[in-house]
Order: structure tokens, then C-alpha cells, then sequence
């Protein structure tokens, strides 16, 4: 299923328990920035009309994540507020290549491994907070399962529009690229650092 040529080990869940009103917050932040991405492809690329509908279904599962959290942060006595984002998905997004149609590839792939990246990740969060935050354990465990698939979905769609050995090709290239950046991690409580 999952790619990633790392793994994060499960001790990161529990370094991060302490944080999880932080994670809270940081989830909202993420799951706007998941529905900009859909949409902004739909905007980027009329000519491939093809893919908007997928987009703009995932763009609307995005946003219900959005609200979902936001109603968790409201229960929970917490706001959304500014966060500093890791340097994470900058660092990632650091393999795109600036011309099309290699921008418009890279882009949808570098969006499939954030989504990998965060079905891994909330999937060990979901399994630490298991028996200790019932309410958490079962969001971030519906949420894993979203991610799964939207990471497949962005698969799903460069091969709608590149060659399978192409796509197959630039994604080890690029989960290369990511473990390598997850190397250089800072230690900040975030679902991404």
C-alpha cells in the first residue's frame, strides 16, 4: 500500500502524546492546506478536465476533515489558531521541478507522499492514544483511512495523465527525496516536521 522508503518509528506517537492539542490544531491547518491543493489543480490545469471531479470531491472530503476538527478543537475548549509550520512539506516540495509537465507530476506525487506520509503517522497516533483518548483514537483512525486513499487517489490520477514508468520512476526518486528529509527532522511536535 504505502511506499515510503522510511518508517517512522512507533516511539515517535508516544514523544508526541504530550502535544496532541498542538497536533489538534496543526490537523486543521493540514487539512486546508490538503483541499487548496485539489483545488488549486483544478485551476492550474483546465486543459485535463479529466481530473477535476476527483479533485473536487477530495477538495469537499478535505474540507468535512476541516470542520470535523474544528468541531473537536471547539469540545475540547481549544481554538484554531497560527501555527508555524515544520519545514517538512517546504523541504519536500523542494523536488519539484519548475517546467510542465514535470511541475504538474511532481506536484501530484509530492502530494501522494504527504498523504502516505500522514496515513503512517496518524495511524500510529490513533494506536498510542487507543485506551487512553477514545475521542482521538477514533478521529485520527477515520482520518488514516482518508489519507490512504487520497494517497492513492494522487497516484491514481498521474497515471490518468504520464506513463506508468514514468510515474513509477519520478515517485521512487521521490520518496528517496522525502526519507531524506524526514533525516533532517527538527524534533518540533508536528504530524509533518
Amino acid at each position: 500500500m504505502l511506499r515510503l522508503h522510511s518508517r517512522t518509528p512507533e516511539t515517535w506517537a508516544q514523544r508526541l502524546l504530550p502535544h496532541v492539542e498542538e497536533l489538534l490544531v496543526e490537523q486543521a491547518h493540514l487539512e486546508k492546506k490538503a483541499a487548496s491543493a485539489a483545488l488549486t489543480f483544478v485551476f492550474r490545469y483546465p486543459d485535463h478536465p479529466g481530473l477535476h471531479r476527483a479533485l473536487s470531491a477530495a477538495a469537499r472530503e478535505e474540507l468535512e476533515h476541516f470542520e470535523r476538527t474544528l468541531a473537536l478543537l471547539e469540545r475540547r475548549g481549544l481554538e484554531a489558531r497560527r501555527l508555524a509550520p515544520g519545514p517538512y512539506a517546504e523541504r519536500l516540495l523542494a523536488v519539484v521541478r519548475p517546467r510542465e509537465p514535470e511541475r504538474m507530476l511532481d506536484q501530484m506525487l509530492c502530494n501522494s507522499v504527504i498523504e502516505a506520509r500522514s496515513c503512517e503517522r496518524m495511524k500510529l497516533l490513533a494506536g498510542a492514544l487507543d485506551g487512553r483518548d477514545a475521542e482521538l483514537a477514533g478521529f485520527w483512525g477515520d482520518l488514516w483511512r482518508s489519507e490512504a486513499r487520497h494517497h492513492a487517489l494522487w497516484i491514481g490520477l498521474a497515471l490518468q495523465v504520464f506513463d506508468a514508468a514514468v510515474v513509477d520512476e519520478r515517485l521512487e526518486q521521490i520518496l528517496a527525496h522525502e526519507a531524506a528529509v524526514l533525516e533532517r527532522a527538527t524534533g518540533t511536535p508536528r504530524l509533518h516536521d
